[in-house]
């Protein structure tokens, strides 16, 4: 019985030391639901733009800048005055994910991007100014190419873990020398699932966001062939 009693213990002790060596970020992920937190950020910035006229809580970044990436929450105007502290999930607090709005012009959302994706691009663009060369390969689109890791000093493909599903997602290089994410294999799942009333020549990326409180950012414009199959959408 006292033997018994000994193991349970051990065994406890052990489960409370894998959560203790869980990442906090990860573990903030996994655990609790982030809408939680979107909810109160959501709140602060509708109270925030009531507040001030018409204004909202965000960064000032340059008109080209990719849509889901242009309006970063500024936190510093939010808190305390509108909300107790930044969310433990988020950049400023050390955490994965950037606050952005989406829709600002009629409805101010709030969204999530995954910046471990922002982290891998960079590393792909470090290595490129390494070597000083473009690592084009196969086209996989009108302008849009499989990347030579070879030539680049890398062993095997990098991929990211897709924040829509349990795939890896492929990164891709545009003619214009930049890195992107992969997008089709969950773009195809939704369109073969689901089938939505999609229209060729239309950004279907929108169908990625609708579902999730994270954006695909870092990512080219999509739309579908005759097939109702994703492919990257001609930006001429």
């Amino acid at each position: 019985m006292q033997r018994k009693s000994i193991l349970a213990l051990m065994l406890s002790f052990a489960l409370l030391l894998a959560g203790c060596m869980y990442p906090d970020n990860e573990r903030a992920t996994k655990e609790n639901p982030y809408e939680e937190q979107i909810e109160v950020v959501q709140k602060a910035v509708d109270a925030y733009q009531e507040a001030n006229g018409g204004l909202l809580p965000i960064k000032t970044k340059d008109q080209d800048t990719d849509r889901y990436i242009k309006y970063p929450i500024e936190f510093a105007k939010i808190v305390p005055g509108y909300t107790e502290k930044i969310p433990s999930n988020a950049y400023e607090n050390g955490g994965i994910f950037q606050y952005v709005l989406m829709d600002v012009e009629e409805n101010p959302t709030v969204k999530l991007v995954d910046l471990r994706i922002a982290e891998r691009l960079r590393d792909l663009n470090l290595r490129r100014q390494i070597n000083g060369s473009l690592p084009f390969k196969e086209e996989v689109g009108e302008y849009v190419y499989e990347i030579d890791y070879e030539k680049m000093g890398f062993k095997e493909p990098l991929k990211v873990e897709s924040p829509y599903s349990d795939a890896q997602l492929p990164i891709v290089v545009a003619a214009d020398g930049h890195f992107y994410v992969d997008y089709s294999i969950d773009l195809n799942r939704i369109l073969q699932e689901e089938k939505p009333d999609v229209k060729a020549g239309e950004d279907i990326r929108y169908l990625l966001e609708e579902k999730s409180a994270v954006v695909p950012a870092y990512s080219l414009p999509y739309t579908v062939n005759e097939d109702n199959e994703p492919i990257f959408m001609n930006k001429k």
